[in-house]
């Protein structure tokens, strides 16, 4: 996957908002206000930082030498994934899996005006 398509796919997600708050070429994707995403434009091949849970983290990251830990981030919860090589299918859940991890942790008023 490019960019562009992982940019697309992540805006088909419901309350999805995009930005530049460090720099610009690191694009974020949050929903609720809280991160799920980070993308690293000026990266090739393309790289993206997603969450994940803490076991889940560590057997993809013992299967796949393109996950590793985040850097910049708190590596018990983001992983870095270097795309090259990755199934598009594989990419989709991973950025799935982070969406969902984040929605599930925003308060209840947050998740309802998300979804309405």
């Amino acid at each position: 996957m490019v960019a562009e398509e992982i940019r697309e796919y992540c805006l088909t997600k419901k309350g999805v908002t995009e930005g530049f708050p460090f720099n610009e070429t690191a694009l974020v994707f949050k929903v609720g206000g809280k991160m799920f995403l980070l993308m690293a434009l000026d990266a090739q091949p393309i790289v993206f930082s997603a969450k994940n849970k803490e076991d889940y983290n560590q057997e993809l990251r013992e299967k796949y030498h393109q996950i590793s830990g985040a850097y910049h981030m708190n590596k018990t919860h983001w992983n870095s994934v270097v795309c090259e090589g990755l199934k598009p299918e594989f990419i989709k859940k991973l950025i799935d899996d982070s969406y969902q991890l984040v929605f599930d942790s925003l308060t209840k008023k947050v998740k309802e005006e998300i979804l309405s």
